[in-house]
């Protein structure tokens, strides 16, 4: 068992991870998708450094990390769980750990599709595990085509009537998993109904009634994850306390997904304090 597992290997991920690793602490780095970081052409309004591009800022503090002996495994991960412990699930296994730290930013891709916004709360949610036994015996659908939709199709179907995976108009990722589930690889043109979700329009003219739908794109944020073990989620950031600490204790969120101002500095002081208020207990 680690003492603290870290999601994210941006600038909050590898800050948290420095500091435990000096603390002397057994930790894991686990990150699959490229930091947006990594998206800056330059950066220049950081203290020290004239210029720099963020792909450069970013692999710098992976090596620093490297360097220092601490752990990082490229996975995804799609689930969370507490007994008594934490349990990090990814696409190729399980992890345990005393403490959990969420620094992967907030997740930038929403579906523009009509329908999806006017009913979020209405049959449209972003979380599975929180919300499935509210369709018992329906008919729902998974909005996805990775490793993190299959993670949510598997945790509908011992509850709904059916479930079927809708990859709007991307290629469905191929392996034993997704070959459990009905998948429509149909771009949508829109979610209707009347007071709640209804029916999906694909843009071949076909329809589907359906009774919900879950979005499940790319992979799971921070925020993704937070609802999973119940932390409380405030206009689509994680609220946290003075230490970065979730409403659900040991598990810590910094960076992007806790809101306010998002820079490098911001992220970078975040990681630090969640790690220093770990390495004191």
């Amino acid at each position: 068992m680690y003492d603290v597992i870290v999601i994210g290997s941006g600038p909050a991920g590898i800050s948290a991870g420095i500091y435990l690793k000096r603390a002397k602490k057994n930790i894991l780095i686990i990150s699959k998708d490229d930091s947006a970081l990594k998206k800056a052409k330059s950066i220049e309004n950081y203290y020290g450094i004239e210029s720099i591009s963020g792909t450069d800022l970013y692999n710098n503090g992976i090596k620093q990390a490297k360097n220092l002996g601490i752990q990082i495994e490229e996975d995804e991960v799609t689930n969370i769980a507490y007994e008594g412990h934490f349990i990090v699930s990814t696409a190729n296994r399980e992890y345990e750990s005393k403490y959990v730290i969420l620094a992967t930013g907030t997740n930038r891709q929403t579906p523009n599709i009509k329908g999806i916004k006017e009913f979020e709360g209405k049959g449209v949610s972003y979380c599975a595990i929180c919300d499935a036994f509210f369709f018992r015996n329906k008919d729902v659908v998974v909005i996805g085509n990775g490793n993190y939709a299959i993670h949510e199709a598997k945790q509908l179907k011992p509850v709904a009537k059916s479930v079927t995976i809708l990859t709007n108009g991307k290629e469905m990722i191929h392996n034993r998993a997704s070959e459990d589930f009905e998948v429509n690889e149909e771009p949508i043109r829109e979610f209707r109904g009347t007071n709640s979700v209804e029916e999906v329009q694909f843009e071949d003219d076909s329809t589907e009634k359906i009774d919900g739908v879950f979005v499940a794109i790319g992979t799971a944020s921070s925020t993704d994850l937070a609802r999973k073990v119940g932390a409380v989620i405030k206009n689509n950031n994680i609220v946290v306390n003075e230490n970065m600490e979730t409403t659900v204790p040991g598990l810590y969120a910094c960076g992007d997904c806790t809101g306010g101002l998002l820079q490098i500095s911001k992220a970078i002081y975040e990681g630090a304090k969640a790690a220093v208020d770990i390495i004191k207990k």
